[in-house]
Formats: structure tokens, C-alpha cells, sequence
């Protein structure tokens, strides 16, 4: 790897997440501000990237050209939507770069045109990129594949803030990722988003999401094993967005000296059984 700091441009730039990112990256060891980027049609397109993350100036003026803001990059941090997540993996892929990706509410085609790109860029992909959670993660699988669906039943929780767009939160989709591979199940017909009126008991073998939305909250998470006469909650709470700024940027310095391919946080921190 080289001793070079590492070029990070952060995409998204104007918004709550970009800015932390700014400052985050400016912060921390190994790693510079490349360029940052906003939408096009942006107010914040030309200003100082440094002004508008509360930093002061850093000489880095927001642009709208992700192709020009990753020519020279080493990696891109990306916390959009699934649309632009899409254009930045195909970038990501021609510049052959490190590309970081906390969007959630991603579809199973926008996961393919990820992956697709994950042939040529190396690829980072979580529904969230905090260490408490992604360890979470392993508890719950190693749960699931203990507790007999017959006896337990697994409900997701989660609330976030009320400006949050898609529902089940990619985090709660993680952790019920990870029970379904405890339980040898497939998640997408076996899990239930929503309740109403009339539905019947509780199907076997099922695992339930229950969302919240509401104030200023940046992610509250349980996943509840219920059986009969007793109940295990595993919960994670998250105060600050700037976790997960924190791990995207130790997923781009991890990824940095690695193959092209599509890799998860828990490879990022050692925790992957693959």
C-alpha cells in the first residue's frame, strides 16, 4: 500500500451525511479530501466544500462532475440513493477505484449493477457501517442458528428520524439478513413487513419488521427473540451519524490494497465466516 494519503471524494457533498464526511475526513490520519461533489443544480456547487461542512475554507470547491472529481481519486465515499449510487459504481468501475457505499434502499437490480461494477472497482458495500452494529450482526446469526424456529420467533425493530425515505432501514435488513442465514432461510419469503387488520396467528419461521419514524432519532435497532415464558433482545443504539462516517472511512483504507470485488464491513473488520 501507499504511504500516500489516501485521494477520498465525497459524494453527496451538501447533505447532512456529506458534510460529516468532510469533516471527518479532514480529521483523520491516512486520508484527504480529494474533491466533493453535490447534485447538479445544487446551491452548494462552487462553494468552499470546507465552508459548508463548518470547517472553514479548505480550497476545495464543490462540483457536480463525478467523472472528473474521481479521475484522480483513490476512492469515493457514497451515502446518496440507489439511483446515484448506480451512476457512481459505474464510474467507480472505469476509474478502477475504491467505492464505498452506505446508500440504502437499494433493489435487487440496483445490487446487480453494483456488483457488476464490483469487477473492475473494489466495492464496500453495508447497510451500515458501524462496528457495534456489524458485530450485532454476528450475535444474531450465531442466535438464529441456535434457537429452534419451532420454540423462537425474531421481530426487527427499528426507528429512525422522520426524514428517512426507505423502509425497512438497511440496517434492520442486515441484521434480518443475518438470521435468515442463521436459521438456512431465505429472507425474502420469509419476512414480514407490515401488519394489518385481520392477520391471523403469527406464521412459523418467519422473521417480522416493525419501523418507526420520528424526530431527530439516528438509529435505534433491536431484534427480539421471542419464546414461550422468555424473550432475548439484542439492541444497538447510535447517537451520532458520525459512526458510520468513521467506518466508511476505514472500509476505503482497508480496501485500498485489496482485489476488485464486492466486499461487506464484516470483512472490512475481520468478522466475515467467508
Amino acid at each position: 500500500m501507499s504511504d500516500a494519503a489516501m485521494k477520498l471524494v465525497v459524494v453527496g457533498a451538501a447533505g447532512r451525511m456529506g458534510q460529516t464526511l468532510i469533516r471527518l475526513v479532514d480529521s483523520m490520519d491516512g486520508v484527504t479530501l480529494h474533491a466533493a461533489v453535490a447534485r447538479p443544480g445544487s446551491p452548494f456547487v462552487g462553494k468552499d466544500a470546507g465552508e459548508i461542512a463548518g470547517l472553514g475554507t479548505n480550497g476545495i470547491t464543490v462540483g457536480d462532475d463525478p467523472l472528473a472529481a474521481f479521475l484522480h481519486a483513490d476512492g469515493v465515499l457514497d451515502f446518496t440513493t440507489p439511483a446515484t449510487t448506480n451512476e457512481f459504481a459505474a464510474l467507480a468501475g472505469q476509474a478502477r477505484i475504491v467505492h464505498v457505499i452506505g446508500t440504502t434502499g437499494c433493489s435487487a437490480e440496483d445490487n446487480a449493477k453494483i456488483t457488476a461494477a464490483a469487477r473492475h472497482a473494489r466495492v464496500v458495500k453495508s447497510g451500515n457501517m458501524g462496528l457495534g452494529v456489524n458485530l450485532l450482526s454476528v450475535l444474531v446469526e450465531r442466535a438464529a442458528r441456535a434457537l429452534d424456529p419451532a420454540d423462537w420467533d425474531i421481530e426487527v425493530l427499528e426507528m429512525h428520524h422522520k426524514r428517512k425515505v426507505d423502509a425497512p432501514s438497511g440496517t434492520a435488513l442486515l441484521l434480518g439478513e443475518a438470521a435468515a442465514k442463521g436459521r438456512g432461510i431465505d429472507l425474502v419469503s420469509k419476512s414480514v413487513r407490515s401488519r394489518d387488520g385481520h392477520t391471523g396467528p403469527r406464521e412459523e419461521g418467519t422473521i417480522g419488521f416493525a419501523t418507526l419514524r420520528g424526530g431527530s432519532v439516528v438509529g435505534e435497532h433491536s431484534v427480539i427473540f421471542a419464546g414461550e415464558g422468555e424473550t432475548v433482545t439484542m439492541s444497538h443504539s447510535a447517537t451520532d451519524r458520525s459512526i458510520f462516517g468513521r467506518g466508511a472511512v476505514k472500509a476505503a483504507l482497508w480496501a485500498r490494497d485489496k482485489k476488485p470485488g464486492l466486499y461487506s464491513m464484516l470483512d472490512v473488520l475481520g468478522l466475515s465466516s467467508r
